[in-house]
C-alpha cells in the first residue's frame, strides 16, 4: 500500500506543477489585463502616458521576463502570498477563505444529494432492469442529464420568488452562525448542482451494477443459497464502486467549476461569482489564482479517489 501511495503522489506533483505552467501561460497570452481596461491604450476611460503606464507595468512586475514573472509566482504561492486584488487592493489569500467554505458546502452538499439519490435510483433500475419502473428512472435520468445547472437553478429561484416571496441572503452566513440563514442560501445551488449530478450517478450506478451482477462470483453466491440482499450489498454492490468513485471524484471537481454560474444565477458570493467579477474586470491576478485553486483541488480530489481505489480493490494496492 506504501509503494502505491508512494506512485500516485509522484504522479501528483508534476501534474501540480503543469497546471501552474498552464495557468501562467493562458493568462499571459490571452490578451487585455487591468491596465489596458482603464487607460487609453485599451480604450479606457483613464487616458495615462506612456511613462505612467511603464510605471504601473514595472510596480506589478509585469516588464520582467516570463520565465521569472512564473517562478516569482511560484515562491509567492510556496509562501502562501497570492498577492491582492488589483481593483479592491483585498489580500486575494483572505478572499479565499472568507468565500471558500460557501462554495465548498454548496459542492458537499450537492454530492451527498446526488448520491442520496442517484445510488438508490441506480440500483432499483439495475436489479429491476427492463421493468416498468427501469423505463421510468432511465427517462427521468436521461431529462435531468440534458437539462443545465444554472436553468434549474434560475427555474428555483423563480419559483421560490413567486410562490413565497423567498429572498436569499446577501451577506456571507456561515453554517456554524446561523445554520437557518445559511442553509436558505446555500440549498438551492447545491439542489441545482445535485440533481444533474444525481442524474449522471443513478445512470453510472445502474450500468455498473448490471455489469457486475453477471460475473461468476455473483452467481456463485446466489447458487450457495445467500439471501438477495446479501448478493447485491456485499458483492455486487461493493465491486461496482470503482467507477461510481471514479465519476464522483471527477464530478467533485467539476461542481467548484459548476458553481460559477449557478452561484452567480442564486446570486451566492462564492469563489464562483467572485470569479465571475475578476473576469469582468479582467481582475488578472485574482483569476490567475482562483483558477489554479480550482486546478490543486480537483488534483488532490483525484489522488483521494486514486488512494480509495486501494480501499475498494485490494488487488490495486500491489500492481
Amino acid at each position: 500500500m506504501r509503494k502505491y501511495l508512494a506512485q500516485r503522489l509522484l504522479i501528483a506533483v508534476p501534474t501540480l506543477l503543469g497546471v501552474t505552467l498552464l495557468i501562467f501561460t493562458a493568462m499571459r497570452v490571452l490578451p487585455g489585463d487591468p491596465l489596458a481596461a482603464i487607460s487609453g491604450e485599451g480604450g479606457g476611460s483613464y487616458v495615462l502616458s506612456q511613462e505612467q503606464l511603464q510605471a504601473a507595468r514595472v510596480s506589478l512586475g509585469l516588464d520582467r521576463p516570463y520565465a521569472v514573472q512564473y517562478l516569482d509566482w511560484l515562491k509567492d504561492i510556496l509562501r502562501g502570498d497570492l498577492g491582492k486584488s488589483f481593483w479592491r487592493g483585498e489580500p486575494i489569500r483572505e478572499l479565499i477563505f472568507r468565500r471558500g467554505p460557501i462554495t465548498g458546502q454548496i459542492a458537499v452538499m450537492a454530492m451527498i444529494l446526488s448520491w442520496l439519490i442517484g445510488l438508490p435510483v441506480g440500483l432499483a433500475g439495475a436489479l429491476w432492469r427492463n421493468s416498468r419502473t427501469d423505463y421510468v428512472f432511465r427517462f427521468v435520468v436521461v431529462l435531468f442529464m440534458a437539462i443545465p445547472s444554472f436553468w434549474v437553478g434560475l427555474m428555483i429561484v423563480l419559483s421560490l420568488v413567486l410562490a413565497f416571496t423567498w429572498r436569499p441572503p446577501l451577506t456571507i452566513v456561515y453554517l456554524w452562525d446561523d445554520p437557518i440563514r445559511n442553509l436558505q442560501m446555500t440549498a438551492g445551488p447545491a439542489l441545482a448542482l445535485g440533481i444533474a449530478l444525481a442524474a449522471m450517478m443513478a445512470r453510472i450506478t445502474r450500468s455498473s451494477v448490471l455489469e457486475v451482477l453477471g460475473e461468476d462470483y455473483v452467481r456463485t453466491a446466489r447458487a450457495k443459497g445467500l439471501r438477495e440482499r446479501i448478493v447485491v450489498w456485499r458483492h455486487a454492490l461493493v465491486n461496482a464502486m470503482l467507477p461510481i468513485l471514479t465519476v464522483s471524484g471527477t464530478a467533485f471537481g467539476a461542481l467548484l467549476g459548476g458553481s460559477v454560474a449557478v452561484e452567480r444565477a442564486f446570486g451566492v458570493p462564492g469563489l464562483g461569482l467572485a470569479l465571475v467579477f475578476a473576469i469582468a474586470e479582467r481582475d488578472w491576478m485574482l483569476i490567475q489564482n482562483l483558477v489554479l485553486l480550482y486546478g490543486v483541488i480537483f488534483v488532490l480530489i483525484n489522488l483521494a479517489v486514486d488512494i480509495s481505489y486501494g480501499w475498494f480493490d485490494p488487488r490495486i494496492r500491489y500492481q
